[in-house]
């Protein structure tokens, strides 16, 4: 069975959308076009150049994610001293990401598949990734509207996409578009759309279903908890960013697609996961779909929301 899929942004808890993913290949479901902001856009690109949620759920539950930041130790998320802060006020972010993009290129390249060429079936890039280009205050779907930037969308490393998408403000430092002259400053797709569930949509009766993940967060902020430092507020700032922001304008006709995963409380930029957590949180992903599934009746939503 085919199915497009999109994932939501949000950080360390996208781990929810592998048990997700690995309930529904269980069922027979296998990926068509793939979009994803942030995290989710990690997790569509693995699922598009080939590997399975099997083989996620084996990377993503045995890693370090604090590696990733390109610190060799961290205490707290995030480390502040006198070397971040100073990253942070210079350079827009406390770390630089690159970290991030090698090792996503890295597994791109044991699948053979590191351009958007090498996903393109009948012109078109079966992967969709959600950035945002705050110079110009707009949405960059990855990679078609890089033909308005004098870019080569074929030619356009898949890493470097995901880079753009999941530079949460603060934290990562903004990737710089050079073209034309000009220099546009790219940040996490969840500025402008965590979720775009909307993005495979067309006037046409559907042949095979689309599939949403969204995250579900049900836990406080930290500063409904009382806390009252700067890092607790800059993390409230982003979660609310990233978390939010579309909530309040999801229909039902979106909904009824939805997997939503309840995320245990882990905040976005909980880069010190522990093992046990990452394993709570796919089995919450893995839970979630297989409710979702039981309930699931492609025909109906045809008929009631498509016909």
């Amino acid at each position: 069975m085919k199915a497009d899929v999109i994932f939501e942004g949000g950080g360390i808890k996208g781990i929810g959308f592998v048990g997700a993913v690995v309930y529904l290949e269980n069922q027979g479901f296998s990926w068509e076009k793939l979009a994803g902001t942030s995290a989710g856009s990690i997790v569509a690109a693995l699922l598009a150049v080939g590997y399975s949620g099997k083989e996620l759920k084996d990377l993503l539950l045995s890693l370090k994610y604090k590696n990733l930041l390109g610190v060799s130790s961290l205490k707290t998320i995030p480390f502040f001293g006198v070397k971040n802060y100073f990253s942070l006020f210079k350079r827009w972010g406390i770390y630089t990401g690159d970290e991030l993009e090698s090792w996503i290129e890295d597994l791109l390249q044991k699948k053979g598949k590191t351009k958007f060429k090498d996903l393109y079936v009948n012109g078109e890039s079966r992967l969709k990734i959600i950035a945002s280009d705050i110079t110009n205050r707009d949405i960059l779907i990855l990679p078609d509207d890089l033909v308005n930037y004098g870019i080569d969308p074929l030619e356009f490393k898949i890493s470097k996409a995901v880079r753009m998408s999941i530079s949460i403000p603060i934290f990562f430092r903004p990737v710089i578009l050079k073209y034309k002259n000009k220099l546009s400053y790219v940040v996490d797709g969840g500025i402008i759309s965590n979720f775009p569930i909307w993005i495979f949509d067309t006037d046409r009766t559907p042949r095979w279903p689309t599939f949403g993940f969204k995250l579900k967060e049900n836990s406080l902020s930290n500063t409904a908890l009382g806390k009252k430092d700067i890092i607790s507020y800059l993390i409230d700032i982003v979660d609310t960013v990233v978390d939010k922001k579309e909530e309040r304008y999801f229909p039902l006709k979106d909904r009824v697609r939805t997997i939503e995963i309840q995320t245990l409380g882990v905040k976005t930029t909980e880069f010190n996961i522990s093992t046990e957590k990452s394993v709570e949180l796919f089995n919450s992903g893995y839970k979630s779909a297989r409710d979702f599934y039981n309930s699931w009746n492609f025909n109906e939503y045809i008929k009631k929301y498509r016909g």
